[in-house]
């Protein structure tokens, strides 16, 4: 008698382990169209930066929006429980790597002020930039409805997994639909990796959707509770949730892989893989402009009883220009990511970040060392 597997596992692929085959026919890359549409918002280009202190500040999120993308802001960090949050964040920076996550929880355990969010809100929303905030499940219903009423323009729901179907012990916890009755302006939802999962949330009238779970650089849930999907194939799986859903309804939901980017590579093979955006957290904490100072961390950092994330010395690598714009004169595709992705989609024939779905892509698990020799033993 053979033997049986209790649970059959599929095969699953990240950044590392694929490639985008050229296309047919080659175009321009000036002829290309990077831009992207969430609800009713348009952007020039399909990058956001994450919601993470180190990331993003009202300052940041004004930056961004110069650049053509768009800067979240995370309604419940240092920038809402603190007057003063730069003073803070000069204290994270300064502190000992060995007691830094003991810090955090104690600098995160301030409660939240609301009236410091409308302060945040406005504050970005008078340089002229999109404002976009960003809450847990927990804290949307409550918090949010001031956030727009200051004036943002769009309203992020983020937790490390999120589903339509939540189960928790409040009378009527966070139903998607009716909050974005309630809200009226765009909302993106995160963070999944299933086509099911997908699917079921895009049918609550969301705008967006993030992928990812636990690739970040200063996440470690993979490590802590050991679950996530590499990205390639979760974005495959919520974008194909993202096609269906959009054939039966005539409605477009925009699928953005948020995390485990660190070239303007993995970029291109996550928008192959079908997201219409990407957000990214460390590459943009290595700004010259970035609060953070060359050091990131994770959302989930600061949890009370489970800290999953970790502060990270990631460096400064140039302006937020370079890195989006370039000009660079590095050679490892750590900079000028709008530049890799109109190269790409011009070596594919696409003219449109949708065009570019159409493009194919192989399993090539050697194909960053292929020929690489001389790179190598360098």
């Amino acid at each position: 008698m053979g033997r049986r597997l209790f649970k059959e596992l599929e095969r699953s692929y990240g950044f590392d382990e694929v490639a985008i085959v050229p296309g047919q026919v080659t175009i321009n890359p000036e002829l290309t169209s990077t831009k992207m549409t969430i609800g009713d918002l348009d952007f020039e280009i399909p990058i956001m930066a994450s919601a993470m202190d180190g990331a993003v500040s009202p300052g940041f999120a004004s930056y961004m929006h110069e650049m053509g993308g768009l800067g979240v802001l995370n309604a419940e960090g240092l920038y809402s429980r603190y007057e003063d949050p730069y003073s803070v964040l000069e204290e994270i920076i300064s502190h000992p790597q060995e007691t830094v996550t003991e810090f955090l929880q104690k600098v995160y355990s301030e409660p939240i002020r609301e009236e410091l969010i409308g302060q945040r809100v406005r504050e970005i929303k008078n340089t002229g930039a999109t404002c976009a905030v960003s809450f847990t499940p927990q804290n949307t219903k409550r918090m949010s409805p001031a956030a727009v009423e200051a004036g943002a323009d769009m309203v992020v729901v983020q937790s490390t997994v999120t589903t339509a179907r939540h189960m928790s012990n409040s009378y009527r916890g966070l139903v998607f639909s009716e909050l974005i009755d309630a809200l009226k302006v765009p909302v993106i939802v995160g963070n999944c990796v299933t086509y099911e999962v997908a699917l079921e949330l895009m049918e609550t009238g969301i705008d967006g959707l993030l992928v990812g779970v636990g690739p970040g650089a200063a996440c470690t849930t993979r490590e802590v509770v050991g679950v996530g999907v590499p990205q390639v194939t979760a974005t495959l799986q919520c974008a194909a949730a993202r096609e269906d859903y959009f054939r039966r309804t005539g409605r477009y939901v925009s699928v953005i892989t948020d995390g485990g980017f660190r070239t303007g590579g993995d970029i291109c093979k996550a928008m192959v893989s079908g997201a219409d955006g990407v957000m990214l957290g460390t590459p943009f904490a290595q700004a010259n402009e970035a609060p953070g100072q060359g050091f990131n961390w994770g959302m989930a950092n600061p949890h009370p009883e489970l800290p999953r994330g970790t502060r990270i010395s990631v460096g400064t690598k140039g302006s937020l220009k370079e890195i989006l714009y370039g000009p660079t004169s590095k050679t490892d595709g750590t900079q000028n990511f709008v530049g890799a992705l109109r190269v790409m989609m011009g070596m594919c024939g696409a003219y449109t970040i949708r065009d570019l779905h159409k493009a194919e892509m192989v399993i090539a698990p050697s194909i960053k060392t292929e020929g690489k020799f001389f790179q190598m033993s360098r």
